[in-house]
């Protein structure tokens, strides 16, 4: 039997009568919870609250998908490795497979869209009337749920890797779950237990080659959560920056759905990211920064160094001991 992809997008089908990852029909009550037991048990997530891009507010918990008995196993055998390394922190994070960590943002992130959507379309009552989404998002959007069909079908990314990933060990308070997600530009960052994550979804690895000399520096060191919350900034930023939509060439055989990935320099001269605003990056600092109080004229007092918990005015790291920061 040929490999066939899901294809929500065509007919912009987001009910709860098809399975959200394979399309299948199912019963409107089936449905699988995109934030696990494992993490609503030991961070509380039923009563965490989660704000909706239009403002209204449900839990962690409520962020669920309509989701196939068949799907859901799969969903499952992902989830139990993830929560097996991510119990045991940094040192059993870092010996998952990146794949594994990608699908399983994947499917938080996708979840996440796919709850949006769903919103949006029962504030608008119709798809014809006043539903819009932009023809970028869609094309992005739907590349990232084809991709993770990986979860439940023989997928090949051929020769390349379609996000950039950070992994990094982080003084973390005990018990803390900080979660960000970006999904404009499908970034996510995490932060508990002993480590942080940070991803771009969808750019081919271009976020990770852009703050090589950043990344350098950092891996393998213990960061302050300050200096996590530093390096996600830059990447949520750059993320903006980010100027290609990227383009793949989808080869289905009849066991194998192979995905290859087209240059993102392509016909276009124009460099793959914009420039670098000081002050606009200060903006997003601050955002990070919140918890710890700092200002944007604090932070871009000299404009083109602005305040760094990650290196010193020599360029080179700062020993996470020596930050006198709270956590």
């Amino acid at each position: 039997m040929q490999s066939k992809l899901y294809q929500p997008f065509n007919k912009m089908q987001f009910d709860d009568a098809h399975c959200f990852l394979s399309g299948e029909k199912i019963d409107t009550k089936e449905k699988h919870s995109i934030f696990a037991d494992w993490l609503s048990e030991i961070y509380h997530l039923k009563d965490m609250p989660f704000k909706m891009l239009d403002e209204s507010m449900k839990t962690y918990a409520d962020i669920k998908v309509p989701c196939s008995a068949e799907t859901a196993i799969h969903l499952s055998t992902l989830e139990d490795k993830i929560q097996n390394a991510f119990e045991g922190g940094y040192n059993d994070v870092i010996k998952l497979e990146e794949d594994q960590i990608f699908l399983w943002v994947s499917k938080t992130v996708y979840g996440v869209i796919f709850n949006e959507i769903q919103s949006a379309i029962k504030q608008q009552n119709s798809f014809a009337e006043g539903f819009n989404m932009s023809q970028g998002l869609i094309h992005k959007f739907s590349l990232l749920q084809t991709m993770l069909q990986k979860v439940n079908q023989p997928i090949v990314f051929e020769e390349f890797k379609p996000y950039s990933l950070f992994i990094t060990k982080v003084n973390n308070v005990e018990n803390e779950f900080a979660y960000r997600d970006e999904i404009n530009t499908l970034t996510f960052s995490l932060r508990m237990k002993d480590f942080g994550i940070l991803i771009n979804l969808q750019d081919n690895g271009a976020n990770k080659l852009y703050h090589e000399e950043v990344w350098g520096k950092i891996n393998g060191k213990t960061l302050h959560p300050i200096q996590f919350e530093e390096l996600c900034a830059k990447v949520f930023y750059s993320a903006y920056l980010f100027n290609r939509l990227p383009e793949y060439h989808i080869i289905t055989t009849e066991d194998t759905i192979y995905i290859e990935a087209m240059p993102l320099r392509g016909m276009n001269n124009k460099p793959i990211f914009d420039e670098w605003q000081f002050k606009t990056y200060g903006q997003v600092v601050e955002n990070f920064w919140k918890r710890w109080g700092f200002l944007l004229l604090e932070i871009i007092k000299k404009p083109e160094k602005p305040m760094s918990f990650l290196f010193d005015e020599n360029g080179d790291f700062v020993n996470a001991e020596k930050i006198e920061l709270p956590l």
